[in-house]
This record gives structure tokens, sequence and C-alpha cells, in this order.
């Protein structure tokens, strides 16, 4: 028989005993249901501190592996540094301008373990040296400067217009005066945002992206990344990715070139413009008639190179007196010019005599004499690293003279001075008058590319500075980091 559910009462219907049961079971279920929501919400609370916690540690270790990973790429560059001041001593010791003992040393370079992580210095390898990479440092002296080319050489660049040569010449010298072609103040007022030219050198290659006509493919080449360099997640630094840094005028420009002129001991040069007679003999292989005859010569013309010195005759009185029987003895060139041979600057000469300074002479002497006025050289090419392409811009020099350049070091080793460019096959007195002035047999300026990695999480970083060495100091002239 079922059991009653209601039973009356004086005051109404009282609930039974079942209908007690199934009210605290329902609240029971509620009560459950709430603790679950409640322990779902913690859980999702909880996971996300801890993602968000994780997240935390994940950006303090990246932080700290990057922090790492930049003083692994400081330490190359400071080794970079380090060795290339021992280097430029030792060239000073050994009277040598050029060595190219850091251009291509992996023993020195090349993933060099260091705490935690390991640093590498490389650089892209041009077509002369084979290409891919190379580790090692460059220099700034293999490069044409931008602030010190004139307009015929920067014209010889690949894809220049003259237009865009104009176009730097207005940018880079003193005044708002339009060279036909170019572009003044007027131009780069009017465009959005205005902005004024610099109307002096030039601070980097990259300024050149300010200038009317250069666009980024041609300055950076069509393969370039957006910031122009090769980007830092590359794990390898392969062919495909350093090739983008020749790919445009960029890998065969600089703003920063600049030697000594002095010796490769580290000496002063005897300057053949100013040096009287006694100066002139101090230097081993000019006699006092040589001398006499040089102090003679620039009375009526100015030494513009020691590429002049082939053109000294001796002195009248030297003829008269017979000189010229010990001219062979002194090193003198028996061929005898035209009478009443012209100077360079078109003024009469004195009367023509045979030449007193011969090739064989004047490479002798290459590196002890200068016709310069100033201590430094700016914008001097060195002719024992130049790439071809930069060779092939010197006034003179055609691309097969170039190349025979670049064969002949190859083949006979570094030139000791640039007189010995005569011995090149091609060379001749008259191209290397056009191009003395321009060239040079060392580099002071260097740029070092350097990459520190955490070996763990692959973590890298990398810096690029260009530092001048000279025999007593150590000048960092540009700096970059994080876009390379």
């Amino acid at each position: 028989m079922m059991p009653r559910l209601l039973c009356h009462h004086p005051e109404g219907i009282v609930a039974g005993p079942a209908v007690s049961l199934v009210i605290t079971r329902n609240r029971q279920g509620s009560v459950l249901v709430g603790v679950l929501w409640c322990l779902a919400l913690l859980s999702v609370v909880v996971i996300g501190v801890l993602h968000t916690a994780r997240m935390d540690l994940l950006v303090v270790k990246n932080y700290g592996d990057r922090i790492q990973a930049h003083y692994l790429a400081v330490a190359g560059i400071e080794k970079a540094k380090a060795l290339l001041y021992q280097d430029a001593r030792e060239r000073s010791r050994s009277g040598r301008h050029h060595s190219g003992a850091l251009y291509d040393a992996p023993d020195q370079f090349r993933e060099m373990t260091l705490g935690r992580g390991q640093f590498r210095v490389f650089r892209p390898g041009r077509e002369d040296e084979g290409g891919g990479v190379l580790y090692g440092i460059s220099d700034e002296e293999s490069r044409l400067n931008v602030n010190v080319a004139s307009a015929d050489e920067l014209g010889n660049l690949y894809g220049m217009t003259p237009d865009v040569v104009a176009a730097i010449l207005d940018w880079r010298d003193e005044d708002n005066t339009v060279t036909p072609g170019g572009a003044e103040i007027e131009y780069y007022a009017s465009m959005q945002p205005p902005y004024q030219p610099r109307n002096g050198p030039l601070q980097t290659v990259r300024e050149l992206l300010m200038v009317r006509g250069v666009s980024r493919e041609l300055l950076l080449g069509s393969a370039a990344p957006p910031n122009g360099l090769l980007a830092p997640e590359v794990d390898q630094p392969d062919e495909s990715s350093l090739d983008s840094l020749n790919a445009g005028w960029a890998g065969l420009l600089t703003v920063d070139s600049s030697v000594k002129d002095i010796t490769a001991s580290g000496g002063e040069r005897v300057n053949i413009q100013t040096a009287d007679e006694r100066s002139l003999t101090d230097v081993r292989g000019i006699t006092s008639d040589i001398a006499r005859a040089i102090v003679a010569y620039r009375g009526q013309n100015q030494f513009k190179s020691i590429a002049d010195l082939l053109d000294v005759t001796a002195a009248q009185n030297q003829n008269q007196l017979g000189g010229s029987s010990g001219q062979a003895a002194s090193g003198q060139d028996q061929s005898a010019s035209a009478p009443n041979a012209q100077s360079p600057n078109g003024s009469a000469s004195a009367p023509a005599g045979p030449k007193v300074v011969s090739e064989q002479l004047l490479m002798d002497i290459g590196d002890d004499v200068t016709a310069q006025n100033g201590e430094d050289l700016a914008g001097v090419v060195n002719i024992n690293t130049a790439s071809l392409d930069v060779l092939a811009c010197l006034p003179g020099v055609s691309r097969d003279l170039a190349q025979a350049i670049i064969s002949y070091r190859t083949s006979s080793g570094f030139f000791p001075n640039t007189a010995c460019l005569l011995k090149v096959p091609g060379m001749n007195r008259d191209i290397f008058k056009q191009v003395a002035a321009r060239v040079s047999a060392r580099s002071e300026t260097f740029r070092i590319l350097s990459e520190g990695k955490v070996t763990s999480t692959g973590t890298r970083q990398r810096i690029q500075e260009i530092v001048h060495i000279g025999l007593n100091d150590l000048i960092t002239l540009s700096y970059r980091e994080d876009d390379l």
C-alpha cells in the first residue's frame, strides 16, 4: 500500500517524509554543481596564472639569452680589434703594408666557443675570392669612398646614370647651386615629408637612399631584405643570404676609408714637392744628381703624384758636364724627351734631357716618397684588397686591367707599394699617372661583423663595427646591431 504523501493539519497541508527526502537531495545536487563550477573556474584561473608565469619566465630567459648572445658578439668584435692592432704592429716592425692575415682566418673567427655559447666573425666572399662565406674582417679601403670619388669614378658603377651622379655631387657639396641633372634644396623641400640635402660629406652609405634617383634596389640590391642586411634568424650564413650584402652599390661604397701617408714601417715620407736636395738624398736610391734634377724640375712643374717623377729630366748643367756617363748606375732612364717639351701645366720646360728616374728606381723608392701635403689620404683604394668592380672605377683602369691587377697580386703576392703597379701587364706610365694619387697599398679602416650565439637555445645577436686602427690608437667610427 502506497505511503501517504500529504496529511491534513489545522494549519494546512504538510509534506511527508518522501517529499523531504527529495528536497534534501535537490539541495545537495545544487551544492555539488556549484562546487564543480567553482573548481572549474579555479582551474581556469590557475592555468591562466601558470601560463602567464611560464610566458614571463620564457620572456625573461629569452631576454637573458639575448644579453648573453650580445656579449658573445662583443667578444668577437673585441678579439678582432685586438688581432687587427697586433697585425698593424707586426706589419710596422717587418716593414710591410699588407699581410692579409685576418681576411680569411677560420682558426681565429669560426665558431669560437665561450661559456654557454660561441661567436664568429664573418663576411661575404667576393667573386675573385671564390664567393661563399669567409671567416674574417674586411677593409673599407677596398671600397670606393662616395665622399671622395670623382664624377667619372662614380659614373663607372654598374647602373649609375649621369643624373644620379649629379644628384650625389649636389648632395655632398657645400652650396645650393644645382648641377645639370642634379637636385638641391628646392627638390627635396617639395618631398613629403620635406627635408634638406646634407651639403657636406655623407655620414653613412645608406644616406644615399635620400638622394634623388637612388633606389633601394640600386643601393642594396633587388634580393636584399627590407633592412638591407642579413636577417638574424638565418641559422647559418650561406651564400644566398650574404650575397644580398654585395648585390648593390652598398657592397662597393664606403664613407670611412682613410690611411696615414706613412711608410710601411710607420716613418714619415719625403715630400718631393717641398723637400730640399739634402732631404731627397736621404732616400736610398736618390743620388745628388737626381735630387738636383727633381728640385730643378719642380721649379717649372708641380708634382701631382709620385708618378710624375718618371718625367723628371736631368738638369741642363748635368748634361753639359757629361752626367750621362753615370746615369745607368744611378737608375736613370736612358730615354730622352723631345726638345722644348711642355710641362704638365703647359709652360715650356728646360731643354729636354734623359729621364733620371726609371720605373725600377720608382718602384724601389715608391714607399719612401710622397707628393701629398696632408697627413691623411682620404678615400684612397687599396690595390691589395679592392675588387674588380672597384678597381674598374679608378681613372684609366679598364675591367681587363683591373682583372690583371687581381691576377698579379694573386700569383705574385701583395704589392709592397703603389709604384709596383707598373709590373702589371697592361699598366703603362700614362695610366699609372692617372691612378697613382687614388691608390694605396695599405688599409687602416676595417669592418667587423660578429655574431654571438647561445648554443642551448639558438638565440643570436649580431654587431657590426667599423674601426680605424693606427700604430698607437684604435677609434670606433661606426656601430650597429639588431638589424644585421
